[in-house]
């Protein structure tokens, strides 16, 4: 099995900055985190991040054309904004799709309580720090299971 994990805006910054918010870990150890415990589980995981919403909207559409099982997604600031990812997730379907966010964006600023592609996932995990991430896998693979 094969799940691609897209972080978008910032979250290379995790560990940097608003530590109370997202915490002191490190990016770096964010992923290490994700493989190891994805590998535990027979899941090979193409972990990507970037600032810039194109090149999420192109992982979206490779994980479908070179036929991964799922996407695991931390859209950033993207998730309140974008319109266009909310059109990969759902041009996708019905690959399984789940958000996750570091913090609870329900929250925070109101603005934050907008998710434009969660209405295409199959699942949206908040405000559980980086073990989000790990959630996020497992959710992944109890729906593909429940799908055979």
């Amino acid at each position: 099995m094969k799940i691609m994990v897209i972080n978008g805006p910032n979250l290379n910054m995790v560990g940097i900055r608003e530590k109370n918010i997202y915490g002191t870990v490190n990016y770096e150890t964010i992923i290490r985190m994700i493989k190891e415990e994805a590998e535990k589980r027979g899941v090979e995981t193409d972990c990507r991040q970037s600032n810039h919403e194109g090149d999420l909207v192109d992982w979206i559409q490779e994980a479908f054309f070179q036929h991964y099982d799922g996407i695991v997604i931390n859209p950033g600031a993207y998730t309140h904004t974008s319109i266009a990812l909310a059109d990969a997730v759902h041009a996708i379907e019905p690959m399984p799709v789940v958000e996750v966010h570091i913090s609870d964006i329900s929250q925070r600023e109101e603005f934050r309580h907008i998710s434009y592609e969660a209405a295409y996932c199959i699942a949206q995990i908040k405000g559980r720090g980086p073990q989000g991430y790990v959630d996020a896998i497992d959710c992944v693979i109890e729906h593909l299971k429940k799908a055979e």
